[in-house]
């Protein structure tokens, strides 16, 4: 059954047939009610009109044996008030439901005079008065052999010479029973058909309007299986929920097409980077090896130094491809810029005197500064300037130099990987054009920004913002 189910289209259709369903039997039961309600009201109607007709007869002084009793068949009973039956319809022979099981009239004694004024119900008549109460009851009754059920009407009249009656006229409830079960029986054939034809028409709207949906599933499995991230699904031009889900879908490929081809990128950048000290450190050892004499230990130092930094940098920007999350501890900025300034030459370090302290990891934000600070020592003539301080609420670290600066089309590009302005150079001091890669991915995991600018000295001036909570300093205390 679950199988049965499994798709949106069988679902639906489930769904939509129930639906209709409830409100058919709800509809349904309603109108019956409102029909049984109204043929109950109008045979209650007939049968009070036949007993105001006998009563208008008694009223007038008609005798029992003159009496209109056998009209349309109808049974019809005339009692006194002592509950004795004076007059019924000749072909009576059974009769329920008004209280009178007699179906044969006996002579009634003359009245007694005693509560002559009043009827059973209540109402105060004069002679020759009918009483505007009725009552009305059901209950069957049988006349000339046939058996039927009907709605009673109880009318009270007041005569001169024979106390109150009370007429009981019976209207048949055939015409209801029939109106009532034609009515069941064409609910019962028509509901089901109706409900097939709903749910044929709801599984046709739906395979329509899944068939963009089934589109995309098969171009995505299609995708999956070929590894084209250059493909994309078909989007459909109903401008609805189903092209924007096909829309975002194209956007998410093509955001993981991008990812991919940077991450091919950055392998292959890597695996190039990597190759040239491993090359050669093997080559230095394998002549160390034949000739022991011609040892360049310094330069194998360097080479083992440049490739543990390039490990190490690889290593971080994995971390932060793979989105790992900086810890939340209080750093103070001013402090770490001085840490990372100490023993560097021409480097002056400016900050506030209060703390300028945000959260995150107090390893990552040295690994920027430093970065930032070899980036300012490698291109700078003479002096590298780091201040620190608020700009708002924001903390504000600025490494400035008085080198050459950054032209205005490379400030976006120096920030991807594996990009040197100064190839050359760069390689020859170690650098795998890393360094700003690096500081830029950990400002924005930090939630900051790192941008250049042009610095007042004339050089680059790096400007990392991220957001800060202030702190008092003893002296505010």
């Amino acid at each position: 059954m679950s199988r049965l189910f499994a798709s949106v289209r069988a679902r639906a259709t489930l769904a939509a047939t129930l639906v209709v369903a409830v409100a058919l039997v709800a509809a349904g039961t309603a109108v019956l009610l409102s029909l049984r309600s109204n043929l109950l009201g109008e045979a209650g109607t007939q049968a009070e009109r036949s007993a105001r007709e006998v009563a208008t007869e008694l009223a007038v002084g008609t005798r029992y044996a003159d009496l209109s009793l056998d009209v349309d068949d109808r049974p019809v009973q005339v009692v006194d008030d002592d509950g004795v039956l004076v007059a019924a319809s000749e072909d009576l022979e059974r009769i329920s439901g008004t209280g009178v099981d007699a179906v044969k009239p006996r002579p009634a004694a003359s009245p007694s005079g005693e509560d002559d004024d009043a009827d059973d119900s209540g109402e105060s008549l004069e002679p020759g008065e009918i009483g505007g109460r009725i009552t009305v009851s059901d209950g069957s009754a049988t006349v000339d052999g046939d058996t039927e059920d009907y709605r009673f009407a109880a009318v009270p009249v007041k005569t001169d010479d024979r106390g109150t009656l009370t007429v009981y006229a019976g209207a048949p409830l055939s015409a209801e029973h029939g109106a009532v079960n034609t009515a069941l029986t064409v609910m019962l054939i028509g509901f089901p058909l109706l409900l097939a034809v709903v749910a044929w028409v709801t599984w046709l709207v739906t395979r329509r309007a899944l068939r963009p949906v089934e589109g995309i599933r098969r171009e995505m499995a299609a995708i999956t299986a070929s590894e084209d991230l250059a493909r994309r699904v078909p989007v459909p031009g109903t401008h609805d929920e189903v092209a924007r889900l096909a829309t975002t879908t194209n956007e998410t490929l093509a955001a993981l097409e991008s990812s991919v081809e940077r991450q091919r990128g950055f392998v292959a950048d890597a695996s190039h980077e990597l190759r040239s000290p491993i090359a050669s450190l093997r080559t230095q050892l394998e002549v160390a090896a034949a000739h022991p004499e011609l040892l360049d230990l310094d330069g194998a130092v360097a080479d083992t130094v440049r490739l543990q930094r390039l490990a190490a940098d690889l290593l971080l920007l994995a971390r932060l491809d793979a989105g790992e999350r900086p810890a939340d501890a209080r750093v103070d900025l001013a402090a770490l810029a001085r840490e990372a300034a100490e023993g560097r030459a021409g480097v002056r370090v400016r900050g506030d005197e209060g703390v300028v302290s945000v959260a995150g990891s107090r390893g990552q934000l040295g690994r920027v500064l430093a970065n930032l600070l070899d980036n300012a020592e490698r291109h700078a003539r003479s002096a590298v300037e780091v201040s620190v301080r608020w700009d708002g609420d924001t903390a504000l670290v600025a490494v400035a130099d008085d080198g050459e600066g950054v032209p205005a089309a490379d400030r976006e590009r120096i920030f991807e990987r594996f990009v040197r302005l100064d190839d050359a150079r760069s390689r020859d001091d170690g650098g795998a054009g890393l360094g700003l890669a690096i500081a830029r991915d950990v400002a924005m995991r930090h939630g900051g920004t790192l941008t250049v600018h042009d610095a007042p000295a004339g050089g680059a001036l790096f400007e990392l913002r991220l957001p800060g909570a202030r702190y008092r300093t003893a002296r505010d205390g």
